[in-house]
């Protein structure tokens, strides 16, 4: 598959036909001016960048085989190497900061920003803002163009920092309420994804296929996996991962209390390639080796 590369903000700004950039790792853009008049429909970039967009399209955007409908704005964030296509898109308004991972790698502080969960969310995970919301997100984004557009000097980076942590902080406040006000929706997904999870450890799966990963539960619910973990946390405390290994606990002290077999074949059945991770597991949820908690009966 043929893939436009765009490495840099500067390679960036020659896609958009866009104004020279200011600043070589980090740029803000008004997506009104961007030139979409040379695309090829259905053509598909990847960007080694991050990016925060705010967009309104007339169109759909289209995001891996499903166009989206963005007519009434959402927020959408996306790590280096995504792949997107540009759909159709009649008419785009909205903002967007792009960003290069040395502007963010160069400091611990920059760095703990690339680990926001939702730079993995898929773009039907969006965020719909308010315009209450929306009018605070463009405030940090001023904030942040005017500093990128001054004079660089020693106090410069820390403070477009400064202002994308308090950016993306709003970012995750707003995710928790557009968890809170969709909670029939949530509550859905959550039991659905109790029901595959059952489903998966009552048969014969786990012999057949081995343990399963977050992905395969966020493939089934057609969600990223990083968002359908932080929605667990959200209703439950407790992520998928977690979930996932509180299943495989509950059954290995069924089996260990209710059978003779032995520990290895137990972990063989429960998905382990060597019982010596099953034991780690289990003494590390339960504190009992699975020998001492089978003696415990």
């Amino acid at each position: 598959m043929d893939y436009t590369d765009i490495q840099s903000i500067s390679e960036l700004h020659d896609f958009f036909r866009y104004e020279k950039p200011v600043h070589p790792l980090i740029s803000v853009i008004d997506l009104a001016k961007v030139d979409r008049s040379h695309r090829i429909a259905d053509a598909k970039y990847r960007l080694n960048l991050y990016s925060i967009a705010c967009k309104k399209i007339e169109g759909s955007f289209k995001y891996g085989r499903t166009h989206y409908d963005f007519s009434e704005g959402a927020l959408m964030f996306t790590a280096p190497h995504q792949v997107l296509s540009p759909g159709i898109e009649n008419k785009v308004e909205g903002w967007a900061i792009y960003i290069h991972p040395d502007f963010l790698h160069a400091s611990n502080k920059g760095q703990k920003l690339t680990e926001y969960s939702f730079f993995g969310y898929d773009t039907n995970e969006g965020l719909h803002i308010s315009d209450a919301e929306k009018d605070i997100l463009e405030n940090c984004v001023q904030h942040i163009s005017r500093e990128i557009s001054l004079n660089m000097d020693s106090h410069s980076h820390n403070l477009i920092l400064t202002n994308l942590e308090l950016l993306l902080s709003y970012c995750s406040r707003f995710y928790d309420r557009q968890f809170l006000t969709r909670i029939k929706a949530s509550n859905d997904l959550v039991e659905r994804f109790d029901r595959i999870l059952n489903d998966y450890f009552s048969g014969d799966t786990l012999i057949e296929w081995g343990i399963p990963d977050v992905k395969y539960f966020a493939e089934q619910l057609n969600l990223s996996p990083n968002y359908l973990s932080d929605l667990l946390n959200k209703y439950t405390g407790k992520s998928t991962q977690e979930h996932i290994h509180l299943k495989l606990i509950d059954k290995a002290k069924a089996l260990l209390w209710s059978t003779t077999t032995p520990i290895s074949s137990i972990a063989y059945d429960l998905g382990f390639e060597h019982p010596s991770h099953f034991t780690k597991l289990f003494k590390n949820k339960t504190g009992y080796s699975p020998k001492e908690y089978r003696n415990l009966n």
